[in-house]
C-alpha cells in the first residue's frame, strides 16, 4: 500500500444511519478508554482474534457488514473502536499499538481502516494527518461513507474540532501475529470505561 487508499461511498447513507444508532446506543459507549493523546472524545473498544469475531458479531450485529469489508485476510488479531470528537477535541501524534498492553513485543499494525460514520456538514478542522516520520503524507478531509485503510506504522493525529457537530468514525487496527503473539490476545474482550464505572458503583 503507497502509505494509504480511499474508498469513497464505501457504504450506503442508510448503513451509516444503522451503523451510528447503534454506536451511540451502546451501553458501552463513554468517555474514552483510550490513551491521553485522545483528548475529549468518546467511544469504547473491542479487542477480538479471527476465532472471536463470531462473538463481535452477535453482540454488535451493526458492525459486521464493515468487518466484512473491512478486515483483511492475512491478519488474525484486532482492535476495534468507534471515535467521536466534538467541538475541542482532537487526537495528538501517536502510532497505533494498542494491543501491546497484552503482548509487549507487538509491532505496529500491519494496517489500519478507518470509517467515517457522521460527519458535520460544516466541518471546520478534524482532519486526520499522516506522518512518516517528520515528513506529511496525507491531510484527509472526512467525508461521510469514506472508508480509508493506511500504513499501520504511520504517525497519525486529527486535527482539534473548530465547528460543531460530531464527527464519528469506526477504527480498526489489524495485526498478523506469530502463534506465541496471538496466545496472549484475548479472543474477545470489550475495553469501556463504563465496565469500570459499573464495577465502581457495586
Amino acid at each position: 500500500m503507497p502509505y494509504y487508499r480511499c474508498q469513497p461511498e464505501a457504504f450506503s447513507t442508510a448503513y451509516l444511519h444503522n451503523l451510528r444508532g447503534g454506536i451511540q446506543a451502546c451501553r458501552y459507549f463513554a468517555t474514552n478508554n483510550l490513551n491521553r493523546d485522545f483528548v475529549a472524545t468518546k467511544g469504547f473498544s473491542v479487542v477480538f482474534t479471527r476465532s472471536g469475531r463470531t462473538e463481535v458479531e452477535r453482540q454488535f450485529p451493526f458492525f459486521k457488514p464493515y468487518l466484512d469489508r473491512a478486515l483483511l485476510p492475512d491478519c488474525n488479531a484486532f482492535y476495534l473502536n468507534p471515535l467521536l470528537l466534538n467541538q475541542g477535541s482532537r487526537v495528538d501524534p501517536h502510532i497505533d499499538r494498542s494491543l501491546r498492553s497484552y503482548c509487549k513485543t507487538i509491532e505496529p499494525p500491519d494496517q489500519v481502516s478507518v470509517l467515517y460514520v457522521q460527519v458535520p456538514a460544516d466541518l471546520s478542522s478534524g482532519e486526520l494527518v499522516l506522518q512518516q516520520g517528520r515528513r506529511r503524507v496525507a491531510q484527509i478531509r472526512p467525508q461521510p461513507g469514506l472508508l480509508l485503510h493506511f500504513q499501520g506504522d504511520l504517525t497519525h493525529s486529527i486535527n482539534a474540532m473548530v465547528s460543531g457537530g460530531s464527527r464519528l468514525s469506526l477504527v480498526c487496527e489489524q495485526y498478523a501475529l506469530d502463534a506465541k503473539e496471538l496466545e496472549d490476545i484475548p479472543g474477545f474482550l470489550i475495553e469501556s470505561r463504563a465496565i469500570a464505572a459499573a464495577k465502581t458503583r457495586r
